[in-house]
């Protein structure tokens, strides 16, 4: 167990609901960012406990932003916590709210979960999060349930969304005039699928380039000529057999069993 873990498992204040299994995941891409000047931007701020959460994990140098659709949760707002009211599937709200944020470090969709909300967030705010950024989408598993617009292989469900990111990824090496570098190519270092949570790893990319180093032992293997010449000799037999069989089923009857006695 993790002292993230063990934070939450020990936490007396305001309520935090998260699945058990979260807090590796969330350590082993948030840990590198412990004690910095980090940006955290999480969608969705309920009942405000995950954000004293984050304040704890990160240190007294992180600032904290929460946007959420409840007025309510501006209550939480406290020293380096801040909370902007709006709906994450608003694309003029996020765009506004690139504006109040010019850098983000680490963004968590924790939102409504529907397929809408977490599509149009990382179209938002993805491209915003800083060169070696971290985004993380929770509660996927709502892409297997119909009454948030997802559902199993179901077009528009975020979980099919995010399969295109696997090509886009490997975009450098298509030969394919329908998939070309684009900007998640050159944008996304990685992209990790966990139980209900996908997260990309941000890193400006390059063409990759290959080398050899070292010296060469003996040339590549080729093919021989005798095993040419067998595979040659195969195919000969193989397309003699079957013409005579097709000509025999195209002689007329009797024909062919009087050719086999000769």
């Amino acid at each position: 167990m993790n002292e993230l873990e063990q934070q939450f498992r020990t936490n007396t204040g305001r309520l935090i609901h998260k699945w058990h299994h979260y807090f590796d995941i969330y350590d082993r891409h948030f840990s590198r960012w412990r004690g910095k000047d980090v940006v955290v931007v999480e969608i969705g701020v309920a009942q405000g406990g995950s954000l004293e959460m984050w304040k704890k994990y990160f240190g007294l140098h992180a600032r904290i932003y929460g946007v959420d659709i409840d007025p309510r949760c501006k209550m939480f707002e406290e020293g380096n916590v801040r909370i902007f009211i709006g709906s994450q599937s608003d694309r003029n709200f996020l765009k506004e709210l690139r504006q109040e944020i010019p850098r983000i470090d680490i963004l968590i969709d924790d939102g409504g979960h529907t397929m809408k909300q977490q599509i149009t967030t990382f179209e938002e705010l993805f491209y915003h999060l800083g060169d070696n950024g971290v985004y993380l989408c929770e509660d996927c598993h709502t892409s297997y349930w119909r009454g948030h617009g997802g559902g199993y292989r179901r077009k528009g469900s975020f979980i099919e969304y995010s399969k295109n990111w696997i090509d886009y990824l490997n975009a450098y090496h298509s030969k394919s005039r329908r998939l070309k570098v684009n900007d998640f190519t050159r944008h996304a270092h990685s992209v990790h699928y966990y139980d209900s949570v996908v997260v990309v790893e941000k890193a400006l990319k390059q063409k990759p380039i290959a080398t050899q180093t070292g010296t060469r032992t003996f040339r590549p293997a080729q093919p021989s000529q005798k095993v040419g010449k067998k595979i040659t000799t195969s195919l000969r037999e193989r397309l003699a057999h079957t013409f005579k069989n097709i000509s025999n089923l195209l002689s007329p009857p009797g024909q062919g069993a009087r050719r086999s006695k000769k």
